[in-house]
């Protein structure tokens, strides 16, 4: 993240699958941008602490770590509770946690299992976690959100390829449908103060949802950081891109070399009326 958002300083934000991949590059930038950041993990572990440390390192007290499964919308309202306690309340929430296709297979991008193949266990923990987890998270901040005016919600989502790519069944129609809400989310929020966005890395970024292998990339050829992520994520938190809601933005697009507004724009999917799905 090249430039400084002065608002960022001190601006409390919840980032949910925050202890590794995507969600790690995104807490440490807004971390060292200032912000106070709860790094929300689905389970306590040295991944977690690590990256709570690291961003701590940047300044005391700069970030906690919290366990919340975003499946259950308790844990959810209990993480979104410990925030408020410790930083006083909420501008910020980014719905990162996600669950991608090695839940359903460990060869998925080699051997495409068809959607009558996926254990029912499977499909029902992906929804859970990728749609289900994104409104348990923002069923609990965005309240004290709208009743102070002011938040911003992102939604961290895929590739339009991938959402219908043959052999990504849940994974790909999770992010349609968490694309959707997001558009819904928006209009519902119109005239709040609460910004609800879209955010992706534009390509397979190299995470934990591709499997191991010393030629890892994605269906494409490619394989983008997990570090492209804190390219927009700055401008995304920070008052820069006030009233600016009902977008989708993607990394790979932001050119770090031009003013971010202007670079953000042209980061930006064209807008269109209907979802052009089939």
């Amino acid at each position: 993240m090249g430039k400084t958002y002065p608002s960022l300083s001190g601006r409390p934000v919840i980032v949910t699958g925050g202890s590794r991949g995507l969600g790690r590059e995104m807490a440490l930038a807004l971390a060292a941008a200032g912000a106070s950041v709860a790094v929300v993990g689905s389970r306590a572990g040295s991944a977690l602490d690590d990256t709570v440390a690291e961003a701590n390192r940047m300044g005391p007290g700069r970030a906690i770590a919290l366990v919340a499964d975003v499946a259950n919308y308790a844990q959810c309202e209990a993480a979104v509770a410990s925030a408020i306690a410790a930083f006083g309340r909420v501008d910020v929430l980014i719905n990162n946690a996600g669950l991608g296709m090695r839940r359903v297979s460990e060869t998925f991008n080699t051997q495409p299992t068809r959607f009558w193949e996926t254990e029912p266990e499977a499909w029902r923990e992906i929804i859970d976690t990728n749609v289900n987890g994104a409104f348990n998270m923002a069923r609990a901040a965005v309240p004290q959100m709208v009743a102070r005016g002011f938040g911003k919600v992102i939604n961290i989502s895929t590739s339009d390829q991938t959402m219908v790519r043959r052999g990504y069944a849940p994974y790909g129609p999770s992010k349609a449908a968490l694309e959707a809400a997001s558009r819904i989310w928006a209009q519902d929020l119109a005239g709040t103060g609460v910004d609800v966005n879209v955010y992706l890395p534009g390509g397979a970024a190299d995470t934990d949802l591709l499997p191991p292998s010393p030629d890892k990339k994605g269906a494409d050829g490619n394989l983008l950081p997990a570090s492209i992520m804190r390219r927009m994520i700055g401008w995304l938190s920070a008052d820069e891109s006030n009233g600016i809601s009902g977008a989708r933005f993607i990394a790979r697009l932001f050119d770090e070399q031009i003013d971010p507004t202007q670079a953000a724009l042209k980061a930006q999917s064209t807008p269109i009326e209907k979802p052009a799905i089939m």
